[in-house]
């Protein structure tokens, strides 16, 4: 096997890779991020639920749901390497798109009903990738519990903003 496949298939050192993945996941997350430039000003113009939490939470948030995601993400690798992982890395990335798909559905289109649909979308990409990453490597999969679970609320949470704001959101 030359080296390039050797590379594909297995990592050659234990540590390789962490710095790669938590590129991929900022990447996504930063054209994500691309569509909340106004964020903070229309999220305060909306109307919403009580529960809602405050703006300036989402940050910190995400933050920590993409560097669990992007050690996740290596540590399946890092026991398969890309082409032995069953879809679970590829199942991973696209998961990853539909991340960065949501913020401009509704940030930056105000499309709630798109968004919503989405989000739901994500979701099942979100557990789907957990049971593929549970077939791989349990802990991997277990980072992924906070991230199913925020998107789970935020789910709900679209469903109600864009119902309490339908002329802003379409």
């Amino acid at each position: 096997m030359n080296t390039r496949a050797q590379h594909l298939t297995k990592p050659a050192h234990p540590t390789s890779g962490i710095f790669g993945w938590l590129a991929i996941v900022l990447f996504a997350a930063a054209i994500g991020g691309l569509a909340t430039a106004n964020a903070r000003g229309f999220y305060g113009e909306l109307s919403l639920p009580t529960w809602a939490p405050p703006g300036w939470i989402f940050g910190p948030v995400w933050s920590v749901l993409y560097l669990m995601m992007g050690v996740a993400a290596w540590l399946v690798w890092q026991r398969t390497g890309w082409t032995l992982a069953f879809g679970a890395l590829p199942l991973f990335t696209l998961q990853l798109a539909a991340n960065a798909l949501w913020s401009w559905l509704f940030f930056h289109f105000h499309q709630g009903a798109l968004a919503f649909a989405e989000v739901l979308v994500l979701w099942a990409l979100i557990l789907a990738t957990f049971l593929s990453f549970w077939r791989v490597r349990r802990g991997a999969a277990l980072l992924l519990l906070p991230y199913l679970a925020w998107v789970a609320f935020a789910s709900a949470l679209t469903f109600t903003v864009w119902q309490k704001n339908p002329t802003v959101l379409g």
